[in-house]
């Protein structure tokens, strides 16, 4: 393709000139010209890039891979786990451990278990109280804290006492630092829960209720904290409306509030809708995004595509664990790796991210990380926030720029943490490997370092996550603490035939752009048609037939 391209650029070159005698100068092909056929030739070895075949080893490693999926689907799972095993490589953290990790210690609450150290600090601490002496309070607890963090009761306490000197703030983080390190820990997220109340931060209150709640859904008070997380978010959006004063709404009308979210693919959507739509919740949130995303992004229309994205999201959505929100799943042309989730479960998923993933697993495992987000609230903070604008951090353009941009949100590391840890909790409650997010990320990773001479800015994805090399090593450590098993499906030959299909399609959708171009239509237009030509013409068939 790419020489046929030169060709037919060099033939209109040449045939541009008149005819010239032999005693006139050589023709000079002029810069702009040669630019042309340079341009044409990178866009076609990026083309080349993205639709590449997988090698002949790499074809062996995944129809083994296949082999055994087909074993485990036929409850053979021994025999599937042994061929897992011989395709994937061994991790460093499974043959010798964890050498520079250093294990969190196990949590208690019982005083007499502190060593003789900690039980002077601890009794120094109470012995300040009684005497009212605040250096020795305050030097006595925060030396217990740090040299014995596993103490709960002392993070409790140290918070009380903050509290007790009008140190509000500092109470806070100090509880905020402690559940970071214990989240499983009940009574330390209580005393979290009840400071955000008393400062009113009844969202915060509520979010952290539901992500304890989906997180421990064994725990005996799971049920509880699923009803608390109901109660603030009753608390916030009465304290919301409150707020929504006729002056608010006629300074909002009036254009001296602004727009709160903005851009291409949110609408505008003024600070009136943007509050109305905190009343009524995430999905309501959600729902206004992706309406308008749907209205300017080039989706796949493709039956079999849509529905085994479809498949593999509500099979992940079943395992979160929260069925309030009304799970949708789009898939868009682009060839770029990316995925992303809007408050109350809406998904976009790119088709690079079919493209570049080789097994069912690997691509739910981007599905997970991503509803994870939805799921634990992360899309509904930073628009509570006032940050949603603020964190879309890049724009990612389509091919030729011809059609409206993805959003790449930017979590917190923590909610990144959490996606991860969570997502693959999810993957493995589906029935898949749980390494997919792992394997996902070093995939991408090694991708980007090959490419990186010609292509120095990494995948969408992977470029508002950092640390991949710290991500893949907790990922790891998860899997292996709590025996997750990563010798389960793979679902590697039916990902093959969808992304076959995918790259029929996405070659059509190219060359549909490539003649837009040249008529010279609006880029945004022509992205929309070009990915609705095939199913347009298929559904005017069966009318050709009758």
């Amino acid at each position: 393709m790419k020489l046929l391209n030169l060709l037919l650029v060099l033939l209109s070159i040449f045939s541009s000139f008149t005819i010239v005698l032999a005693n006139q100068p050589p023709v000079v092909i002029e810069a702009e010209e040669v630019e042309k056929v340079e341009e044409i030739a990178e866009e076609d070895e990026e083309e080349d890039k993205a639709l590449k075949e997988p090698t002949p080893e790499e074809m062996a490693r995944l129809k083994q891979l296949a082999t055994a999926d087909h074993l485990y689907l036929a409850g053979e799972k021994i025999a599937a786990a042994r061929l897992y095993r011989e395709v994937k490589e061994t991790w460093e953290i499974e043959q010798f451990g964890d050498r520079t990790h250093q294990r969190i210690p196990t949590p208690f609450y019982d005083p007499a278990k502190l060593n003789p150290g900690g039980k002077v600090y601890w009794r120094n601490y109470q012995q300040g109280k009684e005497q009212q002496l605040e250096s020795k309070i305050f030097a006595s607890i925060e030396l217990l804290t740090k040299k014995h963090p596993e103490f709960i009761p002392g993070h409790i306490s140290y918070a009380e006492t903050l509290k007790a000197y009008d140190r509000e703030a500092e109470s806070l983080l100090v509880l905020e630092k402690a559940v970071n390190r214990y989240p499983q820990e009940s009574k330390l997220l209580k005393a979290k829960i009840n400071a955000d109340i008393e400062a009113e931060k009844w969202l915060e209150a509520s979010i952290s209720a539901r992500q304890f709640a989906l997180f421990n859904p064994q725990h005996p008070e799971a049920g509880d904290f699923t009803l608390v997380a109901e109660e603030h978010l009753a608390n916030y959006r009465s304290k919301l409306k409150s707020k929504l004063t006729w002056n608010a709404i006629g300074n909002a009308i009036a254009g001296t509030v602004g727009f709160v979210l903005t851009g291409n693919l949110f609408g505008p959507i003024s600070a009136v809708e943007t509050t109305s739509m905190l009343l009524r919740g995430e999905s309501a949130i959600g729902e206004k995004i992706a309406k308008n995303a749907k209205k300017r992004l080039p989706l796949v229309e493709d039956k079999k595509i849509v529905n085994y994205v479809q498949e593999i999201g509500n099979k992940i959505v079943k395992a979160s664990g929260r069925d309030d929100f009304d799970y949708e799943f789009y898939v868009v042309l682009d060839e770029q790796f990316n995925a992303f989730a809007l408050p109350g479960g809406k998904v976009f998923v790119n088709t690079g991210a079919i493209l570049n993933t080789d097994s069912e697993a690997e691509l739910a495992g981007l599905l997970a990380h991503e509803i994870s987000h939805a799921v634990l609230s992360h899309g509904f903070q930073l628009v509570t926030q006032g940050n949603l604008t603020a964190n879309v951090v890049s724009y990612i353009p389509y091919v030729g720029n011809t059609a409206s941009n993805l959003i790449v949100l930017n979590y917190s590391r923590d909610m990144e943490k959490q996606a991860d840890i969570f997502g693959t909790r999810m993957l493995v409650g589906s029935g898949y490997a749980a390494d997919g997010v792992r394997n996902l990320m070093v995939k991408l990773q090694e991708f980007h370092d090959k490419d990186q001479e010609d292509n120095p800015a990494p995948p969408a994805w992977l470029s508002t996550h950092p640390n991949t090399k710290s991500r893949v090593n907790y990922m790891e450590r998860l899997i292996v603490d709590n025996n997750l098993n990563r010798y389960a499906y793979e679902g590697v030959s039916r990902h093959l035939d969808i992304k076959d299909k995918v790259k029929a399609l996405w070659k059509e959708y190219k060359n549909c752009l490539k003649k837009a171009e040249k008529e010279k239509k609006d880029e945004a237009i022509a992205a929309k048609q070009c990915a609705n030509n095939k199913n347009e013409s298929e559904e005017k068939k069966p009318t050709e037939e009758n």
